[in-house]
This record gives structure tokens, sequence and C-alpha cells, in this order.
């Protein structure tokens, strides 16, 4: 399977590419996470992949999206971009997760991917704005990887995605980049219209006979102004999405992410361990993408290496979402976050100035953490991977003793459901 998959790497992709692949995400990123560990050890903090959602506008309307896609375009212009990202190049960062809305209405993006030749970006786009020409582009540039949504077939797609032809759209985008050998990636939010058509062998084998070099299936998550909860997967549907996971990696010649798990299977939150920060396209400086709260900007007049070292609600959050659960704590916990945001007194950072009332309404759900049902990783080549990069850096241990572990936050949950309930019912 190894060999296939190199085989796959060195024909179908332009050698350049992955020159450019293997250096700035590859060399240079598992360097930047060393430097994370090291400021770690000296009590300093600056997470070493950063998610920029550089503008809200889309032209889709999906179910569950918490951006304010409909609220009047506001976008990181290319001179705050070029210094945030030149400040996180200071601090060792090499790989950005550029995010929208849909990045490629961002006028200017392509001049902001050419400006930092020297860091990879990964784009999560729709794809629909991927024209052949656009491809060229990403070709030419080489330092990144565009990651493109499949939400279902033509009938489901159009359902969760709210407007006909998303399908074929999203596949034309798809095609181009592949005519023009970009490295290319196709990312699923799994949920109950889509598990039983993508999440299976049939798919991830069309996605390696087109071209396609990795795909990422992430858990579909209920929040926002129109949650949409019926969609969310049950804890036995998690459990097989992440045993699909790890078989597909042993049988399947394509990379498959994730970002929740470390080699032996146990269950993290990138945020919560400090891997990841996120920024708005208001400038606001968020937990997560999902959590829309912040009270510290791109905007400030202090540095971002004195915002990330100095926010005591950034901070007190990764500690309280450590503390809380191995999971989501959006989803597992939002009550103990409700209480972390009136603690802070911080923002509402959405346009739409209702995410209090969203995630005071939300009910707790299961995420990705499954005390006793962790599945380890078969791949000896992702498990050495998630063992040098990618684990939770001490982040969960530290607060508390793992035997009581599971006891004490059953216990919380309980509490909160009964409250909650209770709340209701009164």
């Amino acid at each position: 399977m190894y060999l296939r998959l190199a085989k796959r790497l060195l024909v179908e992709t332009d050698k350049r590419l992955l020159w450019k692949l293997f250096w700035n995400m590859g060399v240079k990123g598992l360097r930047s996470v060393q430097r994370h560990k090291s400021r770690l050890k000296r009590g300093e903090f600056f997470p070493p992949y950063l998610y920029i959602s550089l503008i809200n506008s889309c032209n889709l309307r999906c179910q569950g999206c918490w951006v304010d896609v409909a609220a009047k375009q506001e976008k990181i212009e290319v001179a705050a971009m070029d210094e945030m990202i030149d400040e996180a190049k200071r601090a060792g960062n090499s790989f950005f997760g550029i995010l929208g809305g849909e990045p490629f209405m961002h006028a200017d993006l392509l001049t902001i991917l050419g400006n930092h030749p020297d860091v990879y970006f990964q784009v999560f786009t729709n794809g629909h704005f991927i024209t052949a020409d656009v491809a060229k582009e990403l070709r030419r540039l080489g330092n990144v990887t565009p990651l493109i949504s499949v939400e279902g077939d033509e009938i489901v797609s159009d359902e969760r995605r709210g407007h006909d032809g998303v399908y074929s759209r999203t596949m034309a985008g798809l095609r181009h980049c592949l005519d023009n050998k970009v490295m290319t990636g196709v990312c699923t939010s799994v949920c109950q219209s889509n598990i039983d058509d993508l999440m299976t062998d049939a798919w991830v084998d069309r996605l390696i006979e087109m071209g396609v070099l990795y795909c990422w299936f992430h858990i579909y998550r209920p929040v926002g102004p129109d949650p949409c909860a019926d969609l969310s997967l049950t804890p036995e549907q998690q459990r097989y999405a992440r045993q699909f996971v790890v078989d597909a990696r042993v049988t399947k010649p394509i990379i498959v992410i994730d970002a929740y798990h470390d080699a032996d299977g146990n269950a993290l939150c990138p945020a919560a361990i400090g891997f990841t920060h996120h920024i708005s396209p208001w400038g606001d400086i968020e937990p997560c993408p999902i959590i829309q709260f912040a009270k510290d900007s791109i905007y400030d007049e202090k540095s971002l290496r004195e915002t990330f070292n100095e926010s005591e609600f950034l901070r007190d959050f990764r500690r309280l979402a450590a503390e809380s659960t191995r999971g989501c704590v959006a989803l597992e916990r939002p009550d103990v976050l409700e209480e972390l945001i009136e603690k802070h007194g911080a923002r509402d950072s959405t346009a739409r100035g209702s995410a209090a009332d969203e995630l005071r309404a939300m009910q707790p759900r299961p995420s990705q953490y499954n005390p006793g049902g962790e599945i380890p990783e078969r791949s000896w080549a992702y498990r050495l991977a998630k063992r040098i990069a990618f684990h939770d850096y001490g982040a969960y241990t530290k607060h508390f003793e793992p035997d009581n572990w599971r006891e004490t936050r059953g216990e919380a949950q309980r509490q909160s459901e009964l409250a909650r309930i209770t709340e209701t019912e009164q």
C-alpha cells in the first residue's frame, strides 16, 4: 500500500509541488512543532498552526453553517494578512489553514498565497471558483493544496448546501485541479445524510481513481444559528467513522487526514492542546472556528506573540477544555463554555449577534471522546507521525489523574444535563 501511495504521489503530482509539500509543510512543519514544544517547556505559547477565515462571504447556504455568509462582506486585507503571516513565520510557523466563507471569493487570495512562497497553505473550498486558469495559477504557485468539500451525491449536495447544481460545479473545480497535477484533497463533514454514501470503500476508491491524493472525514458539529441537530451522528456511527479511517490508512493508497485522535486512539481537541487557534474575517482571535467569542484581535496594538502569551481568555479556554473532556467542549459541555465566556466578558464575534443565545440553547452531545472504546492507529507511518507531531503535548495529563477522569467527567455531564432539563421544564 505504501509503495502504491508513493507511486501515486510521484506520478500524479507536479514534482515541484511535491517538493514544496515535503519542504514547506513536512520538514519546516515538523520544525515548527518542535519549536512549539520548546516554547511550552519555557512557559510560552504560540500555536504552530493557524486557521484563518479571511472572508465571510459564500455563494452557498449549507445546513449547519456557523459563518455569517449572508452578512455584509468582511475580509482581511492583504496588508493585514501579510503582517499576521510574517509574524507567525518569525515564530517558526510554516503551515496555515485558509477558510471562509468561501476563500476564493476573496479577490486577493492568490496574491496572498504568492506573497509567501516559503510556507504552505491548505485552502478549504467548495471548488466552485476554481476555473482552469485558477488551477494553473495554483500549480505555478506550488505552495497551496485545495481541500475541496464534497457533501454527498447530486441530490444530497443540493439539499445540504442550499443550491441546485452544487455537486457538478464542485466536481468541475476538482477536475481542474487534478488536470493541472495540483496536490488536491477532498473533505466531507460526515453526517446522517452522507455517511452511507461517502464513508465507504467505493467512494474512496473513486477518489483514488480520479487522482485525489488525500481525504479528510470530519464529524458534523451542530452549531450556529441553524444547527440542524438531526444530521448529527450517533456515538456508534462516530465509532464506525473512526474505525473506517484507521482501516483505510492501511488498505488504500491515499492519505487520510484526521485532527481529533492521537496514535493510541485517544481523543483530543486541537484548540485545547494549543495546536491551533482561529482568526475570524473581522480579525477576532477565537479558540476555534465554531467558538465565536473573543477578547483579542489581530488589530490590537500588541503583537500576536504578546496576545497569545497574555490572553487570559485563550489560556483559560485551553485549561477548561482540557479539564472538561478530551472531546469537543462546545458539544459536550456548553455549560462550562458559557461560564467561561461570562467570566471573561468575551464578546460575540459574529455579525448576527446571537452566538450567546445559540450556545445557551445547545444540548450536550457526544463528540470524538469515547472512553474505553479507543481505536489505535494500525498504520506504523501514522503512529510514528502522530507521536512526533500530533499528540496532547501534556495538556490533559497535567490537569487531573486519568483514573478518576471518566467518572468525574460522566458525573459532570449528568449534572449538566439534569440542570438543563429542569430549567426547560420550569
